[in-house]
């Protein structure tokens, strides 16, 4: 077997602060949005409870978000592997906006992952700035993963890898129930929202929590298009048409160019706006889902949002909205919640799939709710109720 080398754990970027509290967790694909969540964690460090501008919960089961700690980190590209995970955040193809520069070193190096269906071949077509270059490394085994895990301390996995990894996720889900870590998939594949409720089971067999499946924005294009929808069916207006396009000029929306990588995706968002239709639309009155890649924008995502109706009378209406947001900050502050509400359930030996968190914090739960009510049903987790 390949042994990968120990990820060292200590670093100047803890001092000062109490090491017994930490959450430890592991992250697959270091790219924008591994950057601003790792951004964050050392923001929020650095700020008290009244000026932490961002924050859904400031606290969760005593633990805030400085309290997260990256121990260990996997990524294919050549400009991360083999480098501190608080340079390689920086390294392109990341372009996501930069709000906290000056982290010391983690004293984690980035390892070598798998690359699976990880990578879509038509992205090499494309400026190697603004796309993966592989290392030329060996792919570990899952033996290799799962050492790493262990000799890391990793309590919670977190799944950054691009849409349509679905070989590479499940690949990961396993190698985390292997090392008893906890999952959080941020991605479209699904895991925790799986038909048959395999991965379901075997979390709850192993006495590990799961969060999932497709991380939700605090304030993103699914996530408006979901309260406008329940708006409708709430005040009585039929939803007839509408249509989600989004832009955007990072490497997820180049990945996405390849339509085969997309069925989960386009799924996952448009089951997210169903669920909460007073009546389903017919198929071929909805589309939702990545339109174009506009390499200026870099990891800005400007949604195009139009939704037709009628009103009282049969009177039709239509609403038109534009959404422009810095894409990968816009999810972080989501995942800090999901990793602090992972770790309360591991806190609490609790197991399986954390129901009111996935629906809070995800588009594709294994059951889906209204945002009012996931909202509540998560309150009521962090709570104990």
């Amino acid at each position: 077997m390949h042994r990968m080398p120990t990820v060292g754990i200590v670093g100047n970027s803890l001092e000062g602060h109490d090491t017994m509290n930490r959450i430890k967790i592991a992250i697959v694909g270091v790219g924008n949005c591994a950057s601003s969540l790792i951004q964050g964690i050392h923001y929020y460090r650095e700020k008290i409870p009244q000026e932490a501008i961002g924050l859904m919960h400031w606290e969760i089961g005593g633990y805030s978000p400085g309290d997260i700690e990256v121990v260990a980190a996997v990524d294919i590209d050549v400009r991360k592997v083999g480098v501190d995970v608080h340079e390689a955040i920086f390294s392109l193809p990341n372009c996501t906006t930069v709000f906290c520069p000056d982290l010391p070193k983690a004293g984690v190096t980035v390892q070598m992952g798998g690359i699976m269906d990880g990578f879509s071949d038509h992205m090499t077509a494309y400026d190697p700035k603004r796309t993966f270059v592989q290392a030329n490394k060996p792919e570990p085994t899952e033996g290799d993963i799962v050492t790493l895990l262990r000799e890391s301390g990793v309590e919670i996995l977190m799944n950054y890898l691009p849409v349509g990894s679905e070989k590479a996720t499940e690949f990961y889900a396993g190698c985390a129930l292997k090392a008893g870590a906890a999952f959080i998939n941020n991605i479209p594949v699904f895991i925790a929202s799986d038909a048959q409720g395999s991965w379901a089971r075997r979390f709850q067999e192993a006495g590990l929590p799961i969060i999932g499946d497709d991380i939700k924005a605090q304030v993103g294009a699914t996530i408006t298009h979901r309260v406008l929808t329940d708006l409708f069916a709430k005040r009585g207006v039929k939803l007839e048409r509408t249509y989600q396009l989004n832009t955007g000029g990072n490497t997820d929306f180049l990945n996405m160019l390849n339509r085969d990588r997309l069925a989960s995706k386009k799924q996952s968002k448009t089951q997210a706006v169903q669920s909460v239709a007073a009546h389903p639309i017919e198929d071929d009155n909805i589309h939702i889902g990545p339109s174009d890649y506009v390499p200026w924008q870099n990891d800005n995502k400007v949604c195009f949002l139009r939704m037709e109706g009628r009103l009282f009378g049969d009177v039709p209406m239509n609403l038109e909205l534009r959404l422009s947001v810095e894409d990968s900050p816009n999810s972080a502050g989501v995942a800090i919640d999901s990793i602090r509400c992972a770790k309360l359930a591991l806190d609490r030996g609790q197991s399986g799939i954390l129901e009111g968190p996935s629906a809070y914090f995800c588009k594709h739960p294994q059951r889906q709710f209204t945002d009012d009510i996931a909202f509540q049903m998560t309150e009521h987790f962090i709570n104990g109720d």
